[in-house]
């Protein structure tokens, strides 16, 4: 894999990925983009998501809606990295198994999700979820 990172102006940075695709970064006060740090907690969200989208399609759960609400400590001092990162899922369905989900979440957690399985080296990952019926 590979991608490449141009300076633009000011703070802000585009990122171009291997598949061509553009990605904007900016690091300053006027967060004209995400930075950084939050696009790999959100790298980190829609990763898990895939995954969790994926297993309860295949568990045969019929839900409308998953959204994964994301939660974030840093440390105090430079390095400014990640010590604790919460993934709280909220699946929109009928009927939807808290079981399934639980699973679903786990396996993620666990085998699938590369990007949090990186970053659980270091920071504390915790995942927790609701289920609301239509």
């Amino acid at each position: 894999m590979q991608a490449n990172v141009k300076w633009v102006d000011g703070d802000t940075f585009v990122g171009l990925s291997n598949s061509g695709h553009n990605v904007v970064f900016d690091t300053g006060s006027d967060s004209a983009a995400p930075s950084p740090m939050e696009m790999v907690l959100m790298s980190a969200g829609c990763c898990s998501s895939v995954d969790v989208v994926s297993i309860l399609q295949k568990s045969k759960q019929t839900f409308s809606n998953l959204e994964v609400k994301l939660s974030a400590e840093r440390a105090e001092t430079t390095p400014r990295v990640f010590t604790k990162i919460n993934l709280h899922f909220v699946v929109t369905g009928k009927d939807v198994s808290e079981k399934h989900l639980a699973r679903a979440i786990s396996l993620s957690a666990e085998k699938y999700c590369s990007v949090a399985l990186m970053l659980d080296k270091t920071v504390d990952i915790t995942h927790s979820y609701e289920i609301i019926s239509e």
